[in-house]
């Protein structure tokens, strides 16, 4: 007898779209804000551009993810 093949219907918002749209949303529109913001910026060593690109870019991940997630709320209904 064949294995019994699993489905679901989830309710709600598809967090694993969610994850993966912010994923790539976040390298698309964060590194050119990235590179654009850094030419204004003395950065002497590669530890200041890390630093630097971490600190702009957790911003940037955080208003896609809210802006994804609030698009994947909005639509679902």
């Amino acid at each position: 007898m064949p294995e019994r093949v699993e489905t679901t219907s989830p309710d709600g918002v598809d967090y694993g779209w969610v994850m993966q749209t912010t994923f790539v949303t976040t390298i698309l529109v964060g590194a050119p804000i990235v590179a654009l913001l850094s030419t204004g910026v003395d950065l002497p060593t590669w530890g200041a551009r890390a630093e630097f690109a971490i600190r702009v870019g957790a911003v940037v991940w955080l208003v896609v993810a809210v802006a994804v997630f609030a698009y994947a709320k909005h639509t679902q209904e």
